[in-house]
């Protein structure tokens, strides 16, 4: 005679397949995600570690390609105009990550406080993320531009006697793209802050009212303490879109004055395209990819346990 499952021993079985089943279905909607990372990320970062091992050309040559070993590397530790665009690299994020976090902090505040036409604000605050960044560098370039562009226009009100090549001037076309770089994406960052603001409980600043606290105090010991983790998100995400600067660089000055503007990415695709060196090119992405993942590891031991 056939024993009958008890009930428990029932529930657990259909437990046990809708779990199952449920996995199965999480998996099929992450095939696609993952399909895309695989092709289009994973696949290419390995082959360009094993490209940066060799001297693969980006047109076919007679020659077979051969490896070379660690000889692109060294090149490129060797090469000044590497360390010049290293060094362009981080005079610009040393500029423009505290200049965006400073007004995306700035414009969150005004825009979380309780004023007339707040919506109509956010939108406006928005406007530069929703722009192409390519139409942005095309209007900045005419604001730029010699000698009635309209920063010089702003000068001459203020009785400059003679116009400034912003663009064209190794001492100012790299704070110019800082200023262009830095409206063009602040309000990524002031989304963030915006939300960090909003999940700040409002009994911290009614108990600091209470206790006598002005608008500065109460940002002091309330708001920027409550902003610790969205803090380290936007200054470490900022950090590595800085160390990404090519779009405004390429379009505006093509690394000058004299190499004044070239930065990494820009040092990188002239090397494995403008002089088809793609082994010597993946060996700088690789060294990029490092030192970006410097960068996250770092957040991620900021930001543990938070």
């Amino acid at each position: 005679m056939q024993s009958i499952p008890s009930p428990p021993l029932v529930r657990e079985k259909r437990t046990r397949q809708s779990k199952r089943q449920s996995l199965t279905e999480e998996l099929l909607l992450l095939l696609p995600a993952a399909a895309l990372l695989l092709v289009f990320l994973i696949v290419p970062f390995f082959m360009a570690i094993y490209l940066s091992f060799t001297d693969q050309r980006l047109v076919p040559s007679p020659i077979p390609t051969e490896l070379v070993g660690l000889r692109n590397y060294a090149q490129i530790l060797k090469d000044p105009e590497f360390w010049k665009a290293f060094k362009n690299t981080a005079y610009f994020a040393l500029m423009v990550v505290p200049f965006q976090c400073a007004i995306s902090l700035a414009v969150a505040v005004l825009l979380n406080s309780l004023f007339p036409l707040r919506g109509f604000f956010r939108t406006v605050a928005i406007l530069p993320l929703m722009t192409p960044i390519t139409v942005s560098i095309i209007i900045w370039a005419a604001f730029y531009r010699i000698p009635d562009g309209l920063f010089n226009n702003i000068l001459k009100m203020f009785g400059a006697q003679t116009y400034t090549d912003w663009l064209g001037s190794a001492t100012w076309a790299m704070p110019a793209i800082v200023l262009l770089s830095a409206w063009a994406t602040f309000p990524f960052q002031m989304l963030l802050y915006l939300t960090g603001l909003q999940d700040i409980p409002e009994e911290r600043y009614e108990a600091a009212r209470i206790d006598g606290a002005n608008g500065w105090q109460q940002f002091r010991y309330v708001t920027f303490p409550g902003l610790r983790n969205t803090n380290i998100l936007v200054l470490i995400t900022t950090t590595i879109g800085a160390f990404k600067l090519f779009t405004q660089v390429d379009i505006l000055t093509k690394g000058g004055p004299v190499g004044a503007t070239n930065t990494l990415v820009r040092y990188m695709i002239q090397q494995g395209y403008g002089s088809q060196l793609v082994g010597y090119g993946s060996a700088v992405a690789i060294i990029f990819v490092i030192l970006v993942g410097s960068f996250a590891i770092l957040q991620r031991v900021l930001i543990k346990n938070e």
